[in-house]
């Protein structure tokens, strides 16, 4: 056979391979050994646990900086290889839900690279992405961190400020179209922190720094000097809800970024399931007294599926993501061990936001009602209140997939309508457990407000609490859940035993 190993064939593939070798972390290794002494994991090992073996197709790995003005060529290609930037699709869980249904396009910046600074083929290849993410209907999932805005490249000569970059404009697009799923480890600063925030999904590592400016742009303004880490540390975000899930680490960011995608992939077989009998007595005797609602949510979902998000923030609404039967299906409950469960503008707003989401993935919501109503008074109204709380309205009323009703015990006033998508006829089904109670407000409030004549009266004060305490009564009994199941205000009064079979038998 001919000696074909120094033809020009074979000269371009060798050449080929030492450029895909400059990118693998074992010939990067001081870079490696950097990422690995600071805690962190190398763009390369997050992609590698984040993606199905093998399924991975790199677009835009040859790139380099924009900067052959400036530097060699050898040195852009040991130094800024790929531009800071990892893109390709692949499949996420296809051993769950098959190739077709697995694909995704995939953004990992490389912090290890010009620190993850967003230049020119760094922008180009994002771009790329984000266009057939929009094409093809596929989900997206971006590591986000960098420090922003790359002012080096001096090979760009048709840009003067680059604001005609339109990364930023394409991703915000994407928002309900595609599911876009940002996870963050370390800085996340400027234009890279408006990408993690406009993301539906957002997971941070504790160790995270997020915010629209790093310390040198900061500086520059005259706000002083500040260091990095002192800049959008994740417990602040996700105190704000910027962040939605808080996790130690980028190994478990990766492990909860694959779980949400897997959320939003399609239906699994459908998993055990806790026996429900025991949320017969899971209220407290007293209605005055509190109890902790996620228990009442882990044992109706299937079992150890529910994913809180926003933990943090707006603690008076409980948001998350679970599988019913095999099914994801989307969750907001009212906690009364905060606020009473009142809803306020942050607990409107987290809810709104959720339930947007859930419509445009195609995810059936269960809302599970125990609230006295909407947060009054002039301090609500200062948070803005009333745009926010309208803003939970719109979001229930313009729902167009299946919403499932479950009152637990209060549900009280525009609050409680609010929680049923807008008011108990919108509901696929409405229904109650034995234990619910309605009123156009609170029952307490609603005795002084419409008794006060009568006890303002009674001049002895134990006689008037006596009298307080029978009006309330009565008042109960007229807005109990057999009482309003009876004038057909609600669908169904049901076992709490029952919770399960009843959304289940609604959803199927």
């Amino acid at each position: 056979m001919t000696d074909n190993s120094d033809n020009k064939g074979h000269q371009a593939l060798r050449a080929l391979e030492a450029r895909r070798a400059a990118a693998s972390d074992a010939h990067r290794k001081a870079a490696t050994a950097k990422r690995h002494d600071r805690g962190g994991r190398t763009a390369r090992e997050n992609l590698a646990a984040l993606v199905d073996p093998g399924s991975f197709v790199e677009y835009g790995g040859l790139a380099v900086a924009a900067q052959r003005q400036r530097r060699e060529l050898d040195d852009l290609i040991a130094h800024t290889q790929g531009d800071g930037v990892i893109t390709g699709l692949a499949t996420v869980n296809a051993d769950l839900f098959g190739d077709a249904a697995s694909r995704v396009a995939v953004v990992i910046n490389d912090y290890s690279v010009l620190a993850g600074t967003q230049g020119f083929y760094h922008h180009k290849k994002i771009d790329r992405m984000l266009e057939l993410a929009d094409r093809e209907r596929l989900p997206v999932i971006m590591y986000t961190e960098g420090g922003g805005g790359r002012p080096g490249d001096t090979d760009v000569t048709t840009q003067v400020t680059g604001l005609d970059v339109p990364t930023f404009a394409r991703w915000a697009r994407l928002a309900g179209r595609v599911p876009r799923i940002a996870v963050n480890h370390g800085y996340c600063f400027a234009g890279n922190a408006l990408l993690f925030g406009c993301a539906d999904l957002r997971i941070a590592t504790r160790a995270s720094s997020i915010g629209m400016a790093g310390p040198a742009m900061i500086e520059a303004g005259g706000l002083g000097a500040f260091k990095a880490t002192e800049i959008g540390p994740a417990e602040m975000h996700a105190a704000q809800g910027t962040v939605d899930l808080v996790v130690e680490d980028e190994r478990a960011a990766t492990v909860q970024a694959r779980t949400l995608m897997g959320m939003l992939q399609g239906a699994v077989a459908a998993g055990d399931a806790a026996d429900t009998t025991p949320l017969r007595d899971a209220l407290p005797a007293d209605r005055r007294f509190t109890y902790k609602v996620r228990p009442i949510i882990e044992r109706v979902v299937d079992t150890g599926s529910f994913m809180e998000l926003g933990q943090d923030y707006a603690r008076a609404m409980i948001t998350g993501l679970c599988r019913i039967a095999g099914r994801t299906v989307g969750v907001i409950a009212n906690d009364n061990q905060s606020l009473a469960g009142a809803i306020d503008a942050a607990a409107a707003d987290k809810a709104a936001r959720f339930l947007h989401f859930c419509d445009a993935n195609s995810l059936p919501v269960v809302s599970f009602i125990d609230t006295p109503g909407f947060m009054v008074g002039p301090d609500s109204e200062a948070e803005a209140a009333t745009r926010h709380m309208s803003e939970l309205f719109l979001a229930g009323v313009s729902l167009t997939v299946p919403l499932v009703a479950i009152v637990l015990r209060k549900a009280y006033g525009l609050g409680a309508m609010a929680m049923a998508g807008g008011g108990f006829s919108e509901p696929l089904c409405a229904a109650a457990w034995p234990t619910g109670e309605f009123g156009a407000m609170g029952l307490e409030g609603a005795v002084r407000l419409g008794f006060r004549k009568e006890l303002d009266a009674v001049e002895d004060a134990a006689e008037r609490d006596a009298l307080f305490e029978r009006l309330v009564a009565e008042m109960y009994e007229r807005g109990s859940a057999l009482e309003v199941a009876s004038v057909l205000e609600i669908d169904r009064v049901i076992d709490p035993a029952e919770t399960r079979a009843l959304i289940e038998a609604a959803l199927c």
